[in-house]
């Protein structure tokens, strides 16, 4: 006997959640409504939170008409009601595979920067289920493991420390009033710290969550005013790295433009981190637009790198970032100086169905992989609005199947890793991993 489908959710005009009693749920990969498939089904993560998408009504299947309809509004004794759709917002290591169901064309602003998945009600689980894929298992970053409570005084003990450091006065900032779990983890002396270094960046990402245009929907911080120097930077690492559990101190954060572009500051910083202490792990973010700074990086000692991409075709690479002064052959470049120099070689691959899956995408990620013989893809969910990046995108259809590209990859390349967070050292190859695959 096949399980019954989860219902629609919806909201009222106060933001009170609703499942229909007929009506199923439906998801969204690209432009093109469709059913979840069981297996893409899981319970709503720990953590996660649901949003009211206002202004933009559900859609869902009709059983008995055999078809997707748009519900503007809800029938209530006597009288009707508009409704608006929902949408999850899932706690991290979790990849999304179909987006929120709704009708986008009534919505009068962008959408916040956020990461919109598809969500329904499972009538025999009495349990919100969400359309996506859990990429990480490392329990490390969820929510309850940051209780600010106990993190005022650990942030005041550690300014008191370091009077006269601007990039801790910054990080107090990202922990208490931003809420930045990495920042709070340097303050908590464990797992991954963050480092950020730049005020400026070359690129000027649709999705940027440090800095937007005036019309654009707001960002989520403000970004880094300064680049510390590298007695700063050292006197916040090493302590972390010779003490912390799990120790990470990661370049390039959220609240900075692109740390490729204070290469020689960051340089001189790991020299002086790396002879200070052979502990932990020293990380860089960067979108690696410029590989004779990536080479710069690998000399100094840097243990791993997480370039970042929306995609391995070149032309939805230029729609989304925008470069200022380089190009994807750069990037290209980049990824292979890093990988040929021995250090660990990841991917932060912003996703989103229908780009990330497109047949297009799909063929040239697995030619990309092969040729480049990267450790890791980490299938991070893109935050912005999907109507948006869709056209941004110039996408019309949709793609195989969020979960068969994971399929597809793991068949073809089974030492290849996935996940949704940076890792130390001593995990880049878990026991029993063989490490790398010859380059095609």
């Amino acid at each position: 006997m096949s399980r019954r489908m989860p219902k629609m959710i919806y909201a009222d005009s106060t933001g009170n959640i609703f499942d229909h009693p007929e009506l199923c749920m439906a998801g969204i990969n690209g432009t093109v409504p469709l059913l979840p498939e069981e297996v893409e089904l899981i319970p709503l993560p720990e953590d996660s939170r649901l949003f009211t998408m206002p202004a933009m009504p559900p859609i869902a299947w009709d059983s008995r008409k055999k078809a997707f309809v748009t519900v503007d509004t809800i029938r209530e004794g006597r009288r009707s009601q508009r409704i608006q759709a929902v949408s999850a917002f899932m706690a991290p290591g979790y990849m999304r595979t179909l987006l929120p169901a709704c009708d986008y064309s009534g919505k009068a602003s962008l959408l916040p920067l956020w990461s919109y998945t598809a969500v329904g009600w499972d009538e025999e689980r009495d349990c919100f289920v969400v359309a996506a894929s859990k990429v990480d298992s490392n329990s490390n970053w969820n929510p309850v493991n940051y209780d600010d409570r106990t993190l005022d005084p650990l942030v005041r003990k550690m300014l008191k420390e370091m009077p006269d450091n601007r990039l801790l006065e910054q990080l107090s900032r990202c922990a208490v009033d931003y809420h930045c779990f990495a920042a709070k983890n340097l303050f908590y002396r464990r797992w991954e710290a963050p480092l950020p270094t730049s005020p400026v960046c070359n690129s000027a990402c649709l999705g940027c969550i440090s800095l937007q245009e005036s019309e654009c929907c707001p960002s989520n911080h403000e970004r880094i005013s300064f680049v510390p120097t590298p007695e700063e930077l050292c006197e916040i690492a090493v302590p972390h790295l010779e003490q912390a559990e799990q120790a990470i101190v990661s370049y390039g954060q959220g609240c900075e433009g692109d740390p490729i572009l204070q290469a020689d500051t960051i340089a001189e910083a790991t020299r002086r981190m790396k002879k200070a202490t052979s502990r932990g792990t020293v990380n860089f973010n960067t979108n690696g637009s410029i590989p004779d700074r990536v080479r710069l990086l690998c000399d100094a000692g840097m243990d791993s790198f997480r370039f970042s991409m929306n995609s391995v075709r070149e032309d939805i690479y230029n729609r989304y970032y925008r470069p200022k002064g380089y190009s994807f052959a750069d990037v290209l470049r980049s990824v292979n100086f890093a990988k040929q120099a021995g250090r660990f070689t990841m991917i932060n691959y912003l996703v989103s169905p229908g780009v990330s899956d497109a047949p297009q995408e799909v063929e040239e990620l697995l030619r990309f992989v092969g040729e480049t013989g990267i450790d890791m893809i980490q299938m991070r969910n893109l935050s912005i609005d999907p109507e948006y990046y869709n056209r941004e995108m110039g996408v019309t259809g949709k793609g195989i199947g969020m979960y068969r590209l994971l399929e597809r990859l793991k068949k073809e390349y089974p030492r290849l890793q996935f996940g949704y967070y940076n890792r130390t050292k001593e995990n880049f190859h878990p026991p029993g991993f063989e490490r790398g695959w010859p380059v095609k």
